[in-house]
């Protein structure tokens, strides 16, 4: 096959070869982005305060409020606040170098249009696909979810499950088709919910701990004295400490799935040079203060052999299966489960509503780039690509089955996610562009990617290490599907269209830029007739 079937044009970019999707449309508007009008797009309707509010509560929901339950009986308090700490400090790196290509290029075609850019279609091809069947998963297990939810307080089944799953199908397949503008405002007050939502449960913890409950019992750093810092997980001695150390770090990658919303977004967002960033750099006090400080203030109140915590492990939903109520109830609250429960209500209908809409915007990409039928890029007049999102909610469907998957089967993907991060500073230094033009430079690049790089793939080989103390087949196919199907994703899109490697000098840097920058600076002219902005707006813009 030759460069040019490949998509190569040396003689247009004025450089060296670089890759582009084979698709003809998308050939014709990178020569002429006034065309792009003619095109089926993406609206950019997200404005800076809605993509900083998704930033800091989109992606907090059931990993961190439930999940940290497991994490405290497999890893005692100090084991789970060591492996929060350290897959949050992972999780900002990628987050960091992701917010690096966001700001550069800007594009609407999410993470598979940049592996394709940067590194290899074929790899764009895998990582999309693998991408969005996590998406077509996770989307109805989050509705599943909120049904046992509701179940916490219909005991009776006086309304049939599937009755509330209807309902919840129904609703967040609307709130998608209503359009980008709407979706973000929605998702801006419920994350906005959120994190007031984890701000209460974290003071309560702090207030509880310090005296500040009805019993008087002020019970400081008692829990870490007895049953102690570590916990044993399948053996006894410094193995088992190990071994809870590490079931805590698979646990707490779970709990951080969803943090690169933020990337699928930018496609989407208002002058996304400067907000992206913006809501980049607020992911580190979201990491530190609300998983980091949730998982230590959990330690302090939930000693953790407590037999009920061991129970809401099991449980995995509701508010019964949440370390906050293990503690209310031990501390002699009457009431809080309740609340609670409301609470893992919105968190789980709002996760499951932004995986719909990332599922639909990741197959939009795959469309855009020729890698998935040419129908799901089609969109309505206010933007939304109607036939994906119709696919990913036909998916929703697997809920009547009961679906319900592990973190094992979630959080597979994670390794592609990081897989050409740490490439993108080696291109800018080969093609001789200065860090220093780029609208976000990165910290740590570029040996932050290449650390994440190495410590997610760990994990991710590792995270089934379970499964083989004692073997237990049904979870080791479970725990390692994703790695055969990605490759096999991966490999036969390389042999059918012989794609390659791109060397650094050969990427794409150029293609679309000059589209994105009329863009911007459309929108600060925009900005710039409206006149100064007042005092109180200043305040808004700030908070």
């Amino acid at each position: 096959m030759s460069k040019t079937d490949l998509g190569y044009d040396s003689e247009k970019l004025g450089g060296p070869p670089a890759f582009a999707p084979a698709s003809s449309s998308t050939s014709r508007i990178e020569e002429d982005p006034t065309l792009l009008e003619a095109e089926e797009t993406l609206h950019r309707g997200l404005k800076a305060r809605q993509i900083s509010m998704i930033a800091l509560g989109g992606a907090v929901g059931t990993g961190l409020i439930i999940g940290s339950g497991t994490a405290l009986r497999r890893g005692g308090p100090l084991g789970m606040l060591l492996g929060y700490s350290f897959v949050g400090f992972v999780c900002y790196l990628v987050m960091c170098a992701l917010g690096e290509m966001a700001a550069y290029l800007p594009h609407k075609k999410g993470f598979s249009g940049y592996a394709s850019r940067f590194v290899d279609p074929a790899l764009g091809f895998a990582l999309g696909w693998n991408y969005l069947f996590k998406y077509l998963i996770v989307t109805p297990n989050n509705l599943s979810a909120a049904g046992i939810v509701i179940r916490y307080w219909d005991t009776h089944a006086k309304v049939h499950i599937a009755v509330w799953m209807t309902i919840f199908i129904v609703l967040v397949f609307l709130i998608n088709l209503l359009g980008i503008r709407f979706f973000g405002e929605l998702e801006f007050w419920m994350s906005s919910i959120k994190v007031l939502a984890l701000i209460g449960l974290i003071l309560f913890g702090l207030i509880c701990d310090l005296g500040g409950n009805p019993r008087h019992d002020r019970v400081g750093f008692r829990y870490w004295d007895n049953p102690g810092v570590f916990s044993y997980y399948l053996k006894e001695g410094a193995l088992g400490r190990f071994l809870g150390v590490w079931s805590v770090m698979t646990n707490a990658l779970f709990a951080y799935m969803g943090t690169e919303l933020i990337g699928v977004t930018v496609g989407e967002a208002e002058n996304p040079r400067k907000n992206i960033p913006r809501a980049i750099r607020r992911t580190f006090w979201r990491i530190l203060i609300f998983y980091v400080g949730g998982v230590f203030v959990i330690g302090l109140i939930v000693p953790s052999n407590d037999p009920n915590l061991f129970t809401a492990t099991k449980a995995k939903t509701g508010a019964a299966a949440s370390p906050f109520v293990v503690a209310a109830k031990n501390f002699a609250i009457r009431g809080l489960d309740h609340v609670i429960n409301s609470a893992i209500l919105l968190f789980v209908l709002s996760a499951a509503n932004s995986d719909l809409y990332i599922g639909s915007r990741t197959l939009y990409a795959l469309a855009a780039e020729g890698k998935a039928p040419a129908i799901f890029k089609r969109v309505n007049r206010m933007g939304v690509p109607y036939p994906a999102l119709i696919f990913c909610t036909a998916f929703c469907c697997l809920v009547y089955l009961n679906v319900q998957a592990t973190s094992a089967q979630v959080f597979n993907y994670f390794v592609s996610l990081v897989t050409f991060f740490g490439a993108t500073t080696w291109t800018l230094e080969v093609q001789s562009i200065p860090r220093s033009s780029l609208p976000y430079r990165a910290p740590f690049q570029p040996y932050g990617s290449y650390f994440a790089l190495v410590i997610t793939g760990i994990i991710t080989f590792f995270k089934g290490f379970d499964t083989f103390m004692p073997w237990n087949h049904k979870t080791f196919i479970t725990s390692y599907i994703g790695a055969p199907v990605f490759f096999a994703l991966w490999l036969g899109y390389k042999l059918v269209y012989r794609t390659r490697v791109l060397p650094p000098a050969e990427v794409d840097l150029v293609s679309g830029k000059r589209q994105i920058d009329e863009e911007e600076q459309m929108y600060l002219a925009k900005q710039e007739a409206r006149g100064p902005r007042t005092r109180w707006q200043k305040i808004w813009d700030s908070l």
